[in-house]
């Protein structure tokens, strides 16, 4: 009996185990600028990492890089975008001889163009994939709040920080952190409105109309495929939603600074400045809880808020384990790749990861 079941548990134990996540480096800590792999390349303050419609991965870089980035299938990085430098110049021409003044995130358009959130210089510029030329869509270098209700070119921003397309890529939405709105612009009409935050201060009550109501800081907003939004708030420490109706309510933080609640009820949880969220093809919410240095995962059928990645501790240790296992230093960017499998911007590491399922 004893050696007809050890083999039966040793089998059992390695089937397991080679299914476990696995986390491991794909861009970024190498001595190379570009034009080498992009694992033996530096990065510079890396916030948002997303994939184009061929699959190749784009990076961006904030402050201390100021640049976009593109990796291949053959893993080489080049730069696609920005000199380095920090300005608002360059409309007209080739991106690569532009400059920025920390870009956010972006998203990619079903053309393959990039839309970027230029956050500090309070613009939404594009990147056009056939030409390489970069223009203006919406905003000003001057903040301010203006436009809505018209065409995008004659809005204004303070400090357009996450922007995010529906499903359907018909519809941007803009986190306007400095004005504590959330904006909409109709890519088929290029017209811009608020569909949440009245501008001023506070804890939206729950079933409110999200338009009136208040938003701490809305730091990120991400549609989903019911017709709703997620938005979440830095300060704020909270994910709420507005569903379809134009209601918002209160699904993730109790709006204490904390690191808790895993397992249990998002509702019940803390969390400690969130910077992004994303949605992953279950229609779970992928957060990264920056200041608290994770990864976590919202559930909106079960309530449930979880862990995905990162220990709460600052550091870069762990990497090829269990992604709970690898510390992260201040992640801004997650998302989901062509592949099904999860990257996390690392951005105080300078480095991408990636959680192989």
């Amino acid at each position: 009996m004893m050696r007809r079941f050890l083999p039966l548990v040793l089998f059992t134990c390695t089937a397991a185990l080679a299914h476990a996540d696995k986390i491991v480096l794909v861009a970024g800590t190498g001595p190379a600028e570009k034009d080498a792999p992009a694992t033996q390349c530096a990065l510079h303050e890396p916030f948002c990492t997303e994939f184009t419609p061929k699959g190749d991965m784009v990076i961006d870089e904030m402050e201390h890089g100021n640049r976009v980035l593109k990796v291949g299938k053959d893993g080489i990085l080049h730069v696609i975008a920005g000199t380095g430098a920090k300005g608002a110049t360059g409309d007209g021409g080739p991106a690569t001889a532009a400059t920025f003044n920390g870009i956010h995130n972006f998203v990619v358009l079903r053309n393959g163009d990039l839309l970027l959130a230029d956050s500090f210089n309070n613009l939404l510029r594009r990147i056009d994939a056939k030409t390489g030329v970069i223009t203006t869509v919406a905003g000003g270098v001057k903040k301010g709040f203006a436009g809505d209700g018209g065409p995008a070119k004659d809005a204004l921003f303070s400090t357009l920080i996450e922007i995010a397309l529906n499903p359907a890529g018909t519809k941007l939405y803009c986190a306007d952190i400095g004005n504590r709105r959330v904006r909409c612009i109709d890519l088929a009409t290029n017209s811009i409105t608020t569909v949440a935050g009245n501008g001023k201060a506070g804890v939206p009550a729950d079933g409110a109309v999200a338009v009136d109501a208040p938003l701490v800081d809305p730091r990120a907003v991400r549609p989903d495929a019911e017709g709703g939004f997620y938005i979440l708030e830095r300060n704020g420490n909270a994910l709420r939603y507005v569903d379809a109706a134009g209601k918002i309510k209160t699904v993730v933080g109790t709006g204490a600074k904390g690191l808790s609640g895993d397992a249990g009820p998002g509702l019940q949880a803390t969390m400690n400045g969130p910077k992004y969220i994303a949605l992953d093809r279950d229609g779970s919410v992928l957060i990264a809880d920056a200041e608290n240095h994770v990864i976590r995962r919202y559930s909106p059928k079960t309530g449930l808020i979880t862990r995905v990645a990162g220990t709460g501790k600052p550091g870069n240790g762990g990497l090829d384990g269990d992604p709970l296992q690898c510390q992260l230093h201040r992640p801004h960017g997650v998302t989901v790749g062509p592949d099904g499998a999860l990257y996390i911007t690392d951005s105080y590491n300078d480095r991408i990861l990636k959680i192989e399922r």
